[in-house]
């Protein structure tokens, strides 16, 4: 049997992951339909943990502590859940939002849930010559020094796209399955290790990485 570990409460295969390197689920954005009409805000009158300002967003933001989630809740009944760490998260947490607004008084009901986007992170330990990687992989990459630090890396299959930056650290975003983000990452990571810098980048790189550190961890809370 080939060797498992876990990520997100699901085992992984480390056969398929011949980098050694197994990117961590960050954030789950789903969609789910509540098929009824919603009084924003009566529901943000007696829901606990609750906010609506309809001058600045035509939804209810509502916040559960178990999962830690967050959903953006519309008077169509359409439903936005964020920050789950795992698909199953994701799905129960809108199962107990759609359960809250059922106990409101409203006929909910959970139809159509769907995962839209998969946020995962990983780092591959060494830095990485962006220049380089632009210069030659140019067709797929896109890298503005000046206004953004990470080069941004859309691969055409799996459809997903990758921040790289300098410090080796990755994000990867637009998978509907998690399997798409590790294929992904398997395809890029042969390109990473023929950009790998040489030891005198590594003074630079201590600098580079407490500039970048901020940017990343916002990154991983956005869907």
């Amino acid at each position: 049997m080939a060797d498992q570990v876990l990520e997100g409460n699901q085992p992984v295969d480390l056969s398929k992951h011949p980098s050694g390197i197994v990117p961590t689920l960050q954030n789950i954005v789903s969609t789910v339909n509540l098929d009824c009409k919603l009084d924003l805000k009566a529901i943000a009158l007696q829901a606990r943990n609750a906010e609506y300002n309809p001058k600045r967003f035509a939804a209810v933001i509502m916040r559960i502590r178990e999962p830690k989630t967050t959903a953006l809740i519309f008077a169509s009944g359409k439903m936005v859940c964020t920050g789950a760490k795992s698909e199953q998260q994701s799905k129960l947490a809108a199962r107990k939002y759609a359960r809250i607004i059922q106990k409101l008084g409203f006929p909910a009901k959970f139809k159509d849930f769907k995962i839209q986007n998969i946020v995962a992170s990983c780092d591959v330990k060494f830095p990485i010559r962006l220049e380089g990687l632009a210069y030659s992989h140019g067709a797929f990459s896109s890298y503005e020094p000046e206004i953004f630090p990470g080069l941004i890396y859309r691969m055409k299959q799996p459809k997903i796209v990758l921040l790289i930056f300098v410090s080796g650290k990755i994000v990867l975003t637009g998978a509907k399955v998690r399997d798409e983000t590790y294929t992904a990452f398997e395809n890029i990571y042969p390109v990473l290790t023929e950009f790998k810098k040489t030891q005198q980048w590594y003074v630079v790189l201590f600098y580079v990485h407490e500039l970048e550190f901020e940017l990343f961890d916002s990154l991983l809370k956005q869907g």
